[in-house]
């Protein structure tokens, strides 16, 4: 008896690993598979809606006639882009920048947070259209207005989550670290600033669509226009030309550009946390 059992337990433990493997496979697959496929279903019903209800293409025009329009308007379109990126990258940058440097002094000092924190919410709750006129009365670069847009637009998840990584450090390693003779800079360097990053790099994710979001926004109230404009205004452009192909082509490539950004931060946070942190680590089935 005792021998036919040493037989059949590597079967299970192999068919075990076997099904592992399989599933991984499957979620794999799965994961680009399945939205793709709902995408290409919704861009078939969106196409026959058209066909069937004969919608004049200045009103919804078909999948086909955007991505036409896409590519013959790609040099107004992608120089457009440009313009929209950068006011993005710069506001996240300066949102990184003042974000961090922010919760750092948050973390050193209560009082500090206690006292400038509440200015930080009054901004992120502040709808930036209503901010916009006192922005446009005192700044008189345009390039300017929209940076500090979207920057205001992206800098509170920077803030409030570096801050809260900043302060959720295990407190038994505090302890340790002033066991040990251990100064604030160097518990703040080797222990706090490393224990922040997963929160840190969520709100990254998070302030890199809406930094696109607030220039874009931003762009919209401010009425650029001219050739070194951004996106919003040939979304503009376009409406009031009911030159519905592009309109659609452009709001495309915003959507396309928020996805690339979303993913690029991703897979920088998973680059980052993958050795170390439980949310990057692959999970056993």
């Amino acid at each position: 008896m005792s021998a036919v059992e040493s037989h059949e337990q590597p079967i299970a433990i192999d068919a075990e690993e076997a099904s592992r493997l399989r599933n991984e496979r499957l979620e794999r697959v799965g994961r680009w598979l399945f939205p793709l496929l709902i995408m290409a279903a919704a861009i078939l019903a969106w196409d026959r809606i058209c066909v069937w209800n004969e919608i004049p293409r200045y009103i919804l025009p078909r999948p086909g006639e955007v991505l036409a329009t896409l590519f013959q308007d790609a040099g107004i379109l992608f120089s457009a882009l440009a313009v929209t990126l950068r006011i993005t990258f710069l506001s996240l940058a300066l949102a990184v920048i003042g974000g961090v440097g922010l919760a750092i002094l948050f973390t050193q000092s209560k009082w500090v947070e206690m006292s400038f924190f509440p200015f930080a919410v009054i901004l992120q709750v502040t709808p930036i259209v209503a901010i916009f006129p006192l922005i446009n009365i005192y700044v008189d670069d345009q390039t300017t207005k929209l940076l500090l847009c979207a920057w205001i637009v992206a800098f509170f998840p920077i803030l409030s989550n570096t801050t809260l990584g900043l302060n959720s450090v295990d407190r038994n390693l505090l302890d340790l670290f002033k066991l040990n003779g251990a100064n604030r800079w160097q518990t703040l360097w080797h222990l706090r600033l490393p224990a922040s990053m997963p929160y840190f790099l969520g709100g990254l994710k998070i302030a890199g669509g809406l930094s696109l979001i607030g220039a874009v926004v931003a762009e919209f109230v401010a009425g650029a226009s001219g050739q070194n404009s951004g996106l919003a205004s040939r979304i503009i452009e376009a409406g009031y030309r009911l030159n519905a192909p592009r309109l659609f082509a452009a709001l495309i490539l915003i959507s396309f550009t928020g996805i690339v950004i979303f993913l690029v931060l991703s897979w920088i946070s998973h680059l980052i946390l993958r050795r170390w942190h439980e949310s990057a680590l692959r999970r056993d089935h």
